[in-house]
């Protein structure tokens, strides 16, 4: 099964804005949480390719430290679901069977993660949907084929793609992966990731000390 990537990167100035942080403070944990979603993707044995879907010329240049990436320019910067709508094209495209779209913003994903969610996988046919931690968003989504169903995030999505998924395929599966479902949208996620800091601890490290500029 040939998989590819979507990883959906809203320009960092634009980004987090709920947690009321300095820019120059959310670029840097964007950075540093995209370099390590990238990361884990790449040594993953299940990915082979992965489509960026930015016009953050920072997360452009995160993306060439990684091999078999490409970078898709979102001009427009519509949302979530017009990003990855963009990159299913590419996916359809280059003949890839499924695709794994996840976010930037949780940084605490292992490859071991990826294999657990890929137990699910009932090919030729299947949806695997995980929640976010308050079980409000999507962590993480994988399709097959590709283009089995388009994308509802920013609205309660988890329960919408669930929805969509039943009414697309028999086999749609909600599936509960810790690490994955632990996203950074507010203060209180962040330290919720911070207090859990031994899933990671280089990230958690890198993370408390970006933190810490805010408090200088």
């Amino acid at each position: 099964m040939k998989i590819a990537a979507i990883i959906p990167v809203k320009s960092f100035a634009n980004a987090k804005t709920r947690m009321n942080l300095d820019t120059e403070v959310v670029k840097e944990l964007c950075s540093v949480m995209l370099r390590e979603v990238l990361h884990t993707v790449a040594i993953s044995i299940h990915i082979h390719h992965t489509f960026v879907v930015t016009q953050e010329e920072q997360a452009a240049k995160i993306v060439k430290e990684f091999s078999n990436n490409s970078v898709i320019y979102d001009k427009l910067e519509n949302g979530v679901n017009e990003a990855v709508a963009l990159a299913d094209k590419k996916v359809v495209e280059n003949g890839y069977d499924a695709s794994i779209v996840m976010p930037q913003d949780i940084p605490y994903i292992k490859t071991q993660d990826i294999d657990f969610v890929m137990r699910f996988a009932m090919p030729p046919n299947f949806a695997v949907i995980v929640p976010s931690r308050k079980f409000d968003g999507t962590n993480m989504l994988i399709r097959m084929p590709a283009d089995l169903m388009g994308t509802h995030y920013d609205d309660d999505s988890y329960k919408e793609h669930v929805k969509m998924a039943n009414a697309r395929t028999k086999n749609a599966a909600p599936v509960f992966a810790r690490r994955i479902m632990m996203d950074v949208d507010t203060i209180n996620d962040l330290e919720f990731l911070l207090a859990n800091g031994q899933e990671k601890p280089h990230v958690a490290d890198m993370i408390k000390k970006i933190v810490k500029k805010t408090k200088e």
